[in-house]
């Protein structure tokens, strides 16, 4: 059974636009048609593709559908663009992305991939355990994530680690470890987390052999301002060389004693034989090397 990309097409803009009215005014159609031309692919796969719901969202079936729908236009873009066609049309391209790769090297590295094509990025930001999903729902054609195995469709390829170092303000320190951060210490000193999904402050606690529930926390949901914070003196937080490198030098941060956390990072894209894919995923393997600890 086939499915018509310009069904598929439409289930897409539901679920971006959030409403049948914006597929319609992105799609150019009255909204009378986009409910016809849903309820027309739903009769023909006898699966609910959209909860109708504010925002609309996919079901799981309909997340097949979009992620269909994604792949009809990039390949058609790349067709346009390999057979010479006048004005194969601005590609969109959603990518997910971890906040501390989006803050650091992840930007310059698709700055030679907007010269080379004509694109439209969307980046999704979210913490790197979770951008697969992203990937698995449709919703992003690639993602960087700290999963190794593939999602199914989808092709891995190894970008390298960051590494995360606790640090702290000299103030901080010399008021809440002035003898040092033993285990007592650690338990009564406030802790920078990125959001309630952040746990890399936690997994640093219990190899301390601290238990993670006694340090008061912070909360402070962006990469710039999360290491703004720590150097503030809000709490202690790992940050990675690129955000902590300079503050360290110009003696506005010191490294604690402890471990290191290192997270190791893929980039996971579909599997298809597109020109478009292959130079954002060089680019973006590229920089990541020369920017990540390798081995």
């Amino acid at each position: 059974m086939l499915i018509a990309p310009d069904l598929a097409a439409t289930v897409a803009a539901i679920v971006d636009e959030g409403s049948l009215d914006g597929a319609a005014r992105r799609l150019r159609i009255t909204p009378s048609a986009v409910s016809q031309r849903l309820r027309a692919l739903e009769g023909q796969l006898g699966r609910v593709l959209v909860v109708r719901a504010k925002p609309a969202r996919a079901t799981e079936a309909g997340a097949v559908v979009v992620r269909l729908a994604r792949q009809y236009a990039l390949l058609g873009h790349d067709a346009g663009v390999e057979l010479g066609l006048e004005g194969p049309g601005r590609m969109h391209v959603p990518i997910a992305v971890n906040s501390d790769s989006l803050a650091t090297w992840f930007l310059p590295a698709l700055q030679p991939v907007l010269h080379a094509h004509d694109i439209a990025l969307e980046l999704h930001r979210d913490d790197q355990d979770h951008t697969a999903e992203l990937l698995e729902a449709g919703t992003v054609t690639a993602a960087v994530t700290s999963q190794r195995d593939p999602i199914a469709g989808c092709v891995v390829t190894d970008l390298g680690s960051t590494v995360y170092h606790p640090v702290a303000s000299p103030a901080f320190i010399e008021r809440w470890f002035p003898a040092g951060s033993g285990l007592d210490a650690l338990a009564a000193a406030p802790v920078v987390d990125y959001d309630r999904t952040d746990d890399l402050q936690t997994q640093w606690l219990e190899e301390r052999g601290v238990d993670p529930t006694r340090p008061p926390r912070h909360f402070v949901p962006a990469s710039e301002d999360y290491a703004t914070a720590v150097r503030l003196g809000f709490g202690w937080g790992l940050l990675p060389p690129m955000q902590a490198q300079a503050a360290l030098d110009a003696g506005r941060l010191v490294r604690l004693d402890g471990p290191r956390i290192t997270v190791p990072l893929y980039w996971q894209q579909w599997n298809l034989r597109s020109p478009l894919l292959a130079d954002i995923r060089e680019a973006v393997v590229t920089a990541a090397r020369a920017a990540l600890e390798q081995g």
